[in-house]
C-alpha cells in the first residue's frame, strides 16, 4: 500500500493487517482524481479510516486537513504511525470513536469531503447516509460500499474490479 500522487507519491504505508478491508490503490486513485477540483485546501473526514491511506493521500493531493474516525485498536496503529512516518500530525487529527454516534454529533458544513468506508455488508452505510441526507455535514460525501449495497439517492455511482462500488452525493 503507498500514496499515489502529490508531495508524498510513492511513500510506502504500513497496513493494519488481514482483519481490515484497506480501499484499494485503483479505488483511492480514482476517487481522489474524480474529486481534484474540490480538493485544494479541504476540510476532509475519513471514517472507518483504517490506515488511513484515502485521507493521507487527499492530504498528499493538496487537501488542507483531515479528520480520522477510528476504533479498531490495529487499525489505529497503523493509522499513528503512517501519519507520524510522513510528518502530517500539524494537519490531522485521529479520534478513537464509532463513526455513527462521531457524526450524529456533526453540524452541517463541518467538512468539505467525507469519506465513508464500513465493512462491507454493514447497516452503518445506511446511518451515514440518512444522518448526512438530514444534515448535510460535508459538501461532498464519498460513499465505499459493496455493489449489493443499494443506495436510495442521486448518488453518481463508479464500479470497480470485485465487489466494490462508490457512490458520490453532493449537498445540494
Amino acid at each position: 500500500m503507498r500514496i499515489l500522487e502529490g508531495k508524498h507519491a510513492g511513500r510506502h504505508l504500513t497496513s493494519p493487517g488481514a482483519k481490515v478491508r484497506p480501499t484499494p490503490e485503483d479505488v483511492r486513485g480514482r476517487v481522489l482524481d474524480l474529486l481534484a477540483e474540490d480538493l485544494e485546501k479541504a476540510r476532509v473526514l475519513d471514517l472507518f479510516a483504517g490506515s488511513g491511506a484515502v485521507g493521507l493521500e487527499a492530504l498528499s493531493r493538496g487537501a488542507r486537513s483531515v479528520d480520522f474516525v477510528e476504533n479498531g485498536t490495529g487499525a489505529l496503529h497503523s493509522l499513528k504511525a503512517n501519519v507520524a512516518a510522513l510528518r502530517e500530525s500539524k494537519y490531522t487529527r485521529i479520534f478513537k470513536k464509532d463513526a455513527i454516534p462521531w457524526v450524529e454529533r456533526l453540524e452541517a458544513g463541518r467538512y468539505d469531503i467525507a469519506y465513508a468506508d464500513p465493512p462491507y455488508g454493514s447497516r452503518k452505510l445506511d446511518r451515514i447516509l440518512s444522518y448526512w441526507l438530514q444534515t448535510p455535514f460535508s459538501r461532498i460525501l464519498v460513499l465505499e460500499h459493496d455493489k449489493e449495497h443499494a443506495i436510495e439517492s442521486k448518488a453518481k455511482q463508479y464500479d470497480f474490479e470485485g465487489p466494490t462500488r462508490i457512490s458520490i452525493l453532493r449537498a445540494p
